[in-house]
């Protein structure tokens, strides 16, 4: 009998851990949502979602071409993951920071959201006091915005313009497209007005639960997965310092970019698999899911280090997917700024082998997951 009942609490407890994990901060969600979140979480052993900013709009040397892709054009597929920014949609700007137009970008949302593949947004808003932009560190922006502030209605009315925009995406049968909302990305640097540089940890939780409230509760907005997206930090307590909790929160992140030469130092692979080893351990303690927020090496100059660095930082814990900056092209000031393979790239034969690695799900392997079911 006691073994029975032993057995029946253990059945009961593990049912309460799975429900809890599946739980979806907003309660209010879209079905298409709550199952992309639900299915994310189910595939996470199964691999790693492989997403591209700005895939479909441009690449090197090309710009708005119909079905064009930098990533496709070197594998035969699209990626899995896509990203997207909003910055300028709070401005009434036609075109965002990275000059696509928003027009422009919806209907590459409905494609990608076609083809099965996942959507993720940023958004570098500007700061609202000083109207400059997000790289603004001007102290104050964040309490301005808060309830009392004197830019608090000001910020609502961008979130008004958010909420607006992200009800416009729909699907071929009228539905929301789900989108992984990623707010005040990037939080634990100190190089955007909303960064721990610029305010305190209860400013920045306060900031963060009334943006989840204004859009899900007066907005109505139920197609956001919301990610919490940070910078720099060595454990699990600096990680979490403002986070703003379980009920506000669905997937736990982190951006890290190679800097320094990989040839002469592993410290990119040591630096990302600790990081992703502290977000597991968060997500599993939380019920999150964890995924790579951001990442890349400028022009890529070593060959090799899709598989010699980036698949080993990221093999060794379970991250549901990893997301390459935007491959701009030429720059005003002369530079190349790129950061996936492109047509004739020296590193195109190892981001091959990157590809053919079975834990990397780009658009074929994505759309057979069904994520949106």
């Amino acid at each position: 009998m006691k073994n029975l009942r032993l057995c029946i609490c253990v059945i009961v407890l593990s049912c309460i851990g799975l429900a809890s994990s599946a739980q979806i901060a907003d309660t209010a969600a879209t079905s298409e949502t709550r199952n992309l979140l639900k299915n994310l979480k189910a595939h996470l052993p199964t691999g790693i979602l492989f997403g591209h900013q700005d895939d479909l709009a441009y690449g090197v040397g090309w710009k708005y071409q119909p079905g064009r892709s930098d990533i496709r054009d070197v594998t035969g597929e699209y990626p899995g993951l896509y990203g997207w920014e909003w910055a300028g949609l709070e401005t009434d700007k036609v075109v965002n920071i990275d000059s696509v137009p928003f027009n422009k970008m919806r209907a590459f949302i409905q494609e990608g959201y076609r083809r099965g593949g996942v959507i993720t947004v940023s958004w570098h808003l500007d700061h609202p006091v000083t109207g400059k932009n997000a790289w603004d560190t001007t102290p104050g922006g964040v309490a301005a915005v808060l309830p009392g502030g004197a830019a608090h209605q000001l910020y609502m009315s961008w979130l008004d313009k958010v909420a607006a925009y992200a009800l416009s995406l729909k699907g071929p049968k009228g539905e929301l497209i789900p989108v992984l909302f990623r707010p005040f990305h990037e939080l634990t640097g100190n190089w955007f007005w909303w960064t721990k540089n610029t305010c305190t940890p209860d400013e920045f939780k306060t900031l963060w639960r009334f943006t989840f409230n204004y859009l899900v509760h007066t907005k109505k907005v139920h197609n956001f997965i919301y990610v919490y997206n940070t910078a720099n930090f060595g454990d699990g307590n600096s990680f979490l310092e403002r986070y703003p909790g379980d009920a506000y929160v669905d997937v736990v992140s982190f951006d890290n970019y190679q800097y320094n030469d990989p040839t002469q130092s592993n410290s990119f692979i040591t630096e990302v698999s600790e990081k992703l080893a502290i977000i597991d351990s968060v997500a599993t303690a939380h019920g999150k899911l964890p995924a790579f927020g951001e990442t890349g090496y400028e022009k890529i100059p070593y060959p090799q280090w899709w598989t010699n660095t980036l698949l080993k930082a990221m093999d060794k814990s379970p991250v549901s997917y990893v997301l390459l900056w935007r491959n701009h092209g030429m720059q005003s000031n002369g530079n190349m700024h790129y950061y996936a393979p492109h047509k004739g790239h020296a590193s195109v034969p190892d981001f091959l082998e990157f590809y053919r690695y079975g834990k990397m799900l780009f658009e074929k392997k994505t759309r057979k997951l069904n994520l949106y079911q």
